[in-house]
């Protein structure tokens, strides 16, 4: 349950830091609402399907499960570290626009893609569908509605270190479960 908490909670940094940089606009009660659902539902259904695929998996590749779910979060981290690094030289050249629903979807999905391959290692883990999707899908909720209000307040550089800290928590918590920490 642990290393299910610190997953959501690194999975839920990178909708932090996107909804800190939808909020730095300013977001009325139906923006929060919209973003809260988009991020939960695709935070939440991308980990059911990676843990499904991860589940039939398991039985296959049984004592090596536990360093390809390591591996799994490690690069999955590393990959977030890039697009986190990549992005912010992107809005130093490009100032960010509205968030109209189109682009909140799409938004949505590229940030749960990640998701996917986080399922599918604790599904290596024998861990409970219903339960991870309701804690990564709470969390991300709940980091999404925080994350707008903050950046109503605060500046695009916080966003910046959210999602920088998110990849990092991915990293170490797939170098703790190589370890056998977690």
């Amino acid at each position: 349950m642990i290393a299910l908490l610190l997953v959501a909670l690194a999975l839920g940094l990178s909708n932090f830091a996107a909804a800190i940089g939808i909020g730095i606009s300013g977001v009325d009660s139906r923006t929060r609402w919209r973003v809260g659902v988009v991020f939960g539902l695709f935070e939440a259904g991308m980990p059911v399907l990676g843990l499904v695929l991860g589940r039939s998996a398991a039985d296959e590749i049984g004592s090596a499960a536990r360093w390809l779910g390591a591996t799994l979060l490690i690069a999955t981290g590393a990959y977030a570290l890039w697009q986190s690094l990549r992005a912010a030289q992107e809005e130093a050249d490009t100032p960010d626009g509205g968030q109209p629903m189109g682009r909140l979807l799409l938004t949505g999905l590229a940030l749960s893609i990640d998701n996917l391959a986080v399922g599918f290692s604790l599904g290596t883990y024998d861990v409970n569908l219903v339960t991870a999707a309701a804690v990564i899908g709470g969390v991300s909720i709940t980091m999404s509605l925080i994350g707008l209000e903050l950046g109503a307040r605060i500046g695009e550089k916080t966003g910046r270190r959210g999602e920088l800290f998110g990849a990092l928590v991915l990293i170490a918590v797939g170098i703790a479960v190589a370890a056998g920490a977690l």
